[in-house]
């Protein structure tokens, strides 16, 4: 996590908001102490910008601490115009490593091949935007994901699952800590394989990296996580990246959990030769 800035940074940062502000002509002046908590270094001028704009819009108001830090983006607590806890997700930088990872979910897919050359911002800002679309079309699935509410440039405001600022916590840190009682364990293992349901039968789509490390437990209930690699049915490749998923999660519970599951085999052939039942 990177450290906050200074009382001189952050003024340097008020400055240049409310410098971007009147240049833009935006009625009132948002001061940097009504819009930021926390003032970070990965704040450039097109984030701020992003920001700002967001708040115009009404997605957000204020942005509060850091909730958790990647390689790719940081996810921070932030509030709503009705005092309503969000998530603001924000793509920081692109790097050769990263443009290799995201390659795989890309090679194949002819709406998204052509992005492999895009300068660095431009393809935090694709990124971002391919994330926002595949929570609308599994949200509108019923798969059980952080609500999308809107996107500009390199940053994403969805739901915020947890409470007070303090996320849900993942699958995994449940197993953990002993939070996860075998008979709730059962009961979230079928929950997360009727969302994959879900998510190939209604989205069309395959989440492409499932794991107990981006599944969160909120009220004994499980949500799908980080969702900007998924791909379409048509990929070359979302056979194998479905069964992967699924192999994750049978492993999971069988091996680590240690509760009684169908094989991923059983049921990757049950997903892909069924269906979904309407509700």
């Amino acid at each position: 996590m990177l450290s906050s800035m200074g009382k001189k940074d952050r003024n340097g940062v008020e400055e240049k908001i409310d410098r971007e502000l009147r240049l833009r002509e935006q009625e009132p002046r948002i001061k940097d102490k009504d819009l930021f908590e926390v003032v970070e270094e990965v704040f450039d001028r097109r984030t701020v910008l992003a920001i700002i704009e967001l708040r115009r819009r009404k997605c957000l108001k204020t942005l509060k601490g850091v909730v958790s830090a990647g390689k790719e983006a940081r996810v921070y607590w932030a509030k709503g115009f009705s005092n309503e806890d969000l998530a603001v997700k924000i793509y920081l930088t692109v790097t050769a490593e990263f443009r290799k990872s995201i390659w795989k979910y890309i090679r194949g897919d002819p709406r998204y091949e052509w992005i492999g050359n895009l300068p660095r911002h431009k393809l935090m800002v694709v990124w971002a935007k391919k994330e926002f679309s595949n929570l609308k079309r599994m949200y509108r699935a019923g798969v059980r994901v952080p609500r999308p509410i809107c996107f500009y440039q390199n940053v994403l405001v969805m739901e915020f699952i947890g409470e007070n600022g303090y996320r849900a916590p993942l699958l995994k840190e449940l197993h953990e800590a002993g939070a996860l009682d075998p008979s709730e364990a059962e009961d979230i293992f079928w929950e997360i394989i009727d969302d994959v349901k879900k998510i190939y039968w209604r989205a069309g789509l395959v989440h492409a990296d499932l794991s107990e490390y981006n599944v969160m437990v909120w009220n004994n209930k499980p949500y799908i996580i980080d969702v900007s690699q998924a791909v379409r049915l048509d990929h070359p490749h979302a056979q194998s990246f479905l069964y992967k998923d699924i192999y994750n999660i049978v492993r999971f519970f069988s091996e680590d959990v240690g509760i009684d599951v169908p094989s991923a085999d059983e049921i990757y052939k049950d997903i892909v030769e069924g269906s979904v039942e309407e509700e």
